[in-house]
C-alpha cells in the first residue's frame, strides 16, 4: 500500500473533510465517478484500487488510472491519495483506515464501499475458492472497513457517512449476488450501532451501470426495461452517493436505495438480470 496525498492548493483555512473511496481501479468505473464527484462538491479522497484483480477480469487492467484520477481530483480542489489494498488481507481494513488518516492528519469522514469481487457463476459452477474470495472482499472485508472506520471517526456528530454499493443479482452470478445481499444486512446493521456516533449507513443499488463488462445484446435488452429507454451512468450513481454524503443526506438512515431508472426486469427474457457489475 503506497500514496502520498496531491496538495489542491486550497488556502489554509479551508480544511476539506476526508472520504475513502474503495474500488477505483479503473477511469470508467463507479468507483472513480464517485470520487470524482465527491471532490467537486468539497472532500479530499482517499481511494483504494487492486490492479491484480482488473488484470484477471475481462475488462483487463486500466494503465496509469491511480496517477489520472490522482490528478482530476486535484483539478476538482481536492487533496488525493491512492492506495493499493489487498482486501482478501484481513489488515488491510485498518491498515488503509490508517494510510488515509495519516497521509491527510485527519481520520475519515465518509467511507464507501465500491469494491467488489465479480465473477460470473451458478450454482453448480461455482468454486469454493471463488465463493470464499467473493465473501473475504465483498463480506469480511467490508465489515472489516466499517468496523476500523467507527473505530476511527472523531467528527462532528451527524457528519459520518458509510455507504456501500450493492446488487440484487443472483442467478448465474451466486458468489457476488449472496456476498452483497450479506453486505446489505451488514450496512443496515451499522445504521444502528454507529448511531450514537452520529453516522449514518445506506446501501445503493445503482442497478445495470455500463462500465465496460456489457455485451451488446445486454445493453439492449437492459435498455428496453428501463422506463426511459436508456441505462444509467456512473455519474448519476455518484450524485446519489453525493447527496447522501452532503449535510442535506444527514435524515436518509437504515436505507436499501435504488438509482436504476425505474428499470423492470422479466425473467427468462436475458441471462443478465438486473447485476451491477463492480467499478
Amino acid at each position: 500500500m503506497s500514496g502520498t496525498p496531491t496538495d489542491a492548493g486550497a488556502p489554509a483555512a479551508v480544511i476539506r473533510p476526508v472520504a475513502l473511496v474503495t474500488g477505483v481501479g479503473r477511469r470508467r468505473g463507479l468507483g472513480a465517478a464517485i470520487a470524482t464527484r465527491l471532490a467537486e462538491t468539497g472532500w479530499d479522497i482517499a481511494f483504494t484500487y487492486w490492479t491484480p484483480y482488473d488484470a484477471r477480469m475481462p475488462w483487463g487492467r486500466d494503465r496509469g488510472a491511480p496517477e489520472e484520477l490522482s490528478a482530476r481530483l486535484a483539478d476538482a480542489g481536492a487533496g488525493a491519495v491512492a492506495l493499493e489494498a489487498d482486501l482478501t488481507d484481513p489488515a488491510a481494513a485498518a491498515a488503509v483506515l490508517d494510510g488515509a488518516g495519516a497521509a491527510f492528519g485527519r481520520p475519515v469522514t465518509a467511507l464507501v464501499l465500491a469494491h467488489a469481487e465479480s465473477v460470473a457463476s451458478g450454482l453448480l459452477d461455482t468454486s469454493l475458492e471463488s465463493f470464499d474470495r467473493h465473501f473475504a472482499v465483498n463480506v469480511r472485508a467490508s465489515w472489516l472497513l466499517i468496523r476500523a472506520y467507527a473505530e476511527r471517526f472523531s467528527g462532528p456528530y451527524g457528519s459520518g457517512r458509510v455507504i456501500a454499493l450493492t446488487s440484487d443479482h443472483t442467478v448465474g452470478n451466486l458468489p457476488y449476488g449472496a456476498s452483497k445481499g450479506a453486505l446489505d444486512r451488514i450496512t443496515l446493521a451499522a445504521a444502528r450501532e454507529l448511531a450514537a456516533l452520529g453516522v449514518t449507513a445506506n446501501a445503493v443499488n445503482p442497478g445495470p451501470v455500463d462500465t465496460g463488462w456489457m455485451t451488446d445484446r445486454t445493453r439492449q435488452t437492459l435498455a428496453r426495461a428501463t422506463p426511459l429507454g436508456r441505462l444509467g451512468t456512473p455519474r448519476e450513481c455518484a450524485h446519489l452517493v453525493a447527496f447522501l454524503c452532503s449535510p442535506d443526506g444527514g435524515w436518509i438512515n437504515g436505507q436499501l436505495l435504488y438509482s436504476n431508472g425505474g428499470l423492470q426486469y422479466v425473467p427468462g427474457a436475458d441471462d443478465t438480470g438486473t447485476a451491477q457489475r463492480p467499478g
